[in-house]
C-alpha cells in the first residue's frame, strides 16, 4: 500500500470534524492557484485542490503547463498523477489507468 492508499483508507475513519479539518489543510498547501493553467474563470469560482475534488467544473479548458508535481500536497499526499484540473482527481486517474492498463505520467 502506497502513501496516497493509506491516506484514503485513513479518511474512511475520520469524522467529518476531522475531514474538515484535513480538507482546510490541503487548501492551504494547494498551489493551483499559482500555476499557468489556472484561469481568471477558475480563480473567480474559487476551484482549487482539483488533486483531491476532481477537474475543474467549466472553467479550464486547456492545460497551459502544470505544477502539479512539485505541489505539498502531491508530496504529503504521495500523488503520482498531473494535471488534476483536465484529467481529474488521484484517485480517479488512477481507476482509470487500472481499468484500460495505461502508465501513471
Amino acid at each position: 500500500m502506497d502513501k496516497f492508499e493509506q491516506m484514503m483508507k485513513d479518511i474512511k475513519g475520520m469524522s467529518p470534524a476531522e475531514l474538515n479539518k484535513a480538507v482546510e489543510k490541503f487548501n492551504s498547501m494547494c498551489n493551483c492557484p499559482k500555476c499557468p493553467t489556472h484561469n481568471k474563470c477558475a480563480k473567480n469560482a474559487k476551484e482549487l485542490l482539483f488533486c483531491i475534488n476532481g477537474k475543474s467544473f467549466m472553467c479550464i479548458t486547456e492545460e497551459k503547463g502544470c505544477i502539479c508535481p512539485a505541489c505539498p500536497v502531491a508530496a504529503e499526499c504521495g500523488l503520482k498523477n498531473k494535471f488534476f484540473c483536465m484529467k481529474g482527481a488521484e484517485k480517479s486517474q488512477r481507476y482509470e489507468h487500472a481499468l484500460w492498463g495505461t502508465k501513471m505520467a
